[in-house]
């Protein structure tokens, strides 16, 4: 006779699910940087406050990014000192990753008084600082979705330098916000071939032992 027990697996510890947070930063690519292709250039579209496409791509970024960290933050829950360590320090690269985009791109404004550049180099720049931050932990969690997007959104942002106004919005719009929804989708399957499930487990000893107490 054969004992059949059913256990449930735990999640691995360290496991992050950003389906929150590619959906927040896809938003933000489509609807932000989409206002921006629609409504600049020297033939606009349509017409909308300057302010408007910046609003909504402001509001989609700290969204995804607030959803990074609460993930993130969850996810180091019962990791040892060296995985927790790891965690922590590339989780620091957010800020200096910004901070230094940050000061290059007043430095260049500043030297060639060309204030207007930065309607270009913020959004080009935001996402190659967020592509490696993303190879980085990638790296780090052995994650090769999160790697794979991180490469993608580095070339992307590089490479929309290679176009004027409009196009490089387009160029965020479509490559950068798709990504991101094709993203969430493989991150599902990712999470559900990785997570939890249920296993079972066949234990013959308490039935041996039933059948020697009764022989």
């Amino acid at each position: 006779m054969h004992a059949t027990t059913l256990v449930t697996s735990a999640p691995a510890s360290g496991e992050v699910d950003s389906r929150a947070a590619y959906v927040s930063f896809g938003l933000a690519y489509v609807f932000g940087h989409g206002a921006a292709a629609l409504s600049k250039g020297t033939d606009p579209v349509l017409a909308m406050p300057g302010w408007l496409p910046m609003a909504l791509l402001a509001a989609g970024l700290v969204a995804g990014t607030a959803y990074s960290i609460g993930a993130a933050t969850r996810a180091q829950r019962g990791l040892g000192k060296a995985e927790l360590l790891s965690a922590r320090l590339v989780g620091s690269a957010w800020i200096t990753g910004f901070v230094a985009l940050f000061l290059a791109i007043t430095g260049l404004t500043g030297a060639f008084d060309k204030p207007e550049l930065q309607a270009v180099l913020w959004p080009a720049g935001s996402t190659l600082v967020v592509g490696l931050i993303y190879l980085a932990e990638g790296s780090v969690r052995r994650n090769t979705l999160h790697y794979g997007l991180g490469t993608w959104l580095t070339l992307v942002g590089g490479a929309s330098l290679l176009f004027s106004t409009p196009g490089l919005f387009w160029v965020l719009t479509v490559a950068g916000g798709g990504a991101y929804a094709v993203a969430t989708i493989l991150e599902r399957r990712r999470l559900s071939c990785d997570g939890p499930g249920l296993q079972y487990r066949t234990d013959s000893a308490p039935a041996q032992s039933f059948m020697d107490a009764n022989l």
